[in-house]
């Protein structure tokens, strides 16, 4: 029996047995799962800067969480091995208890611990541990971060924003072309970003390639864009660096993501430069 996938914009359609776009849900006896539930790769205590998150809660500690697959395929990821994993990717199991747990002795420490931030691959990709993980950090008063691509459906969203505190969801560039060399698409993207910053913190985040996304005239349509939503809204506007497919691609020039920061400066409070 065929399954349709709710959770992202592709609403994969699998036969029985079949994996979606991301590469870690599949349809199971006419229903789509998720095989990344509790298994995570990567487990650390970071500084929320480093999400990158600067208008929220700045000076502090978060734990931050990482599991497997991505429904985008971006040939810069710097997280490749863990977003677009082969066979035999080593994961440990957490339940949302445990893991919220672990949050909240984290949290007694004297530097402290917000909560937990779901990143490092596609968070989306493993809605119902996110879910269930949020819902157990906010019954024991601790923060929920995401740091998504924001490609996700409008409905999961819905249900999963009234426990998400803060999110910082990549604006990947301003052009319809661009996110469907990704495996994107924007105009989701956007709807999410529209949707999120009206019910928690938001932030956005654009990397910026040499050639791809680093047009003036783009930059500044996307700030006035963001400045409609709210002139407060933070933009991490970040240097790109050779990665994954794209080793050939130079770094962008620091005069560019100066420059680029100055165009969404004349119509973003908050605007900063990532990677410099």
């Amino acid at each position: 029996m065929k399954a349709v996938c709710p959770i992202c914009p592709h609403h994969c359609s699998l036969e029985e047995g079949a994996a979606g776009l991301c590469g870690v849900r599949h349809n199971q006896d006419g229903q789509v799962v998720s095989d990344t539930y509790g298994q995570l790769t990567s487990l650390a205590l970071d500084p929320i800067e480093k999400k990158p998150l600067r208008r929220f809660f700045p000076g502090t500690f978060i734990l931050s969480v990482g599991s497997a697959g991505c429904n985008m395929h971006c040939p810069f990821c710097q997280n490749h091995e863990i977003s677009m994993p082969g066979p035999g990717l080593h994961t440990e199991y957490l339940s949302p208890a445990a893991l919220a747990e672990l949050a909240q002795r984290l949290a007694a420490r004297p530097a402290g611990n917000l909560g937990a931030a779901f990143t490092y691959n596609e968070p989306v990709v493993s809605y119902e541990y996110v879910l269930a993980a949020a819902r157990e950090l906010h019954s024991r008063g601790l923060r929920t971060v995401l740091v998504t691509n924001g490609m996700i459906a409008p409905e999961p969203l819905a249900r999963l924003l009234p426990f998400v505190d803060a999110m910082n969801i990549d604006l990947k560039g301003f052009s319809a072309d661009y996110y469907h060399w990704l495996g994107g698409d924007l105009k989701a993207v956007q709807a999410a970003i529209v949707q999120s910053a009206a019910n928690c913190h938001v932030e956005v985040t654009t990397l910026i390639l040499p050639g791809k996304n680093d047009g003036e005239a783009e930059m500044a349509a996307e700030a006035q864009w963001l400045a409609s939503l709210s002139p407060e809204l933070p933009l991490h506007i970040s240097r790109f660096f050779p990665r994954h497919q794209l080793l050939e691609l130079p770094a962008t020039p620091v005069e560019t993501i100066r420059h680029l920061c100055s165009t969404a400066g004349k119509y973003l409070r908050w605007v900063y430069a990532g990677n410099c």
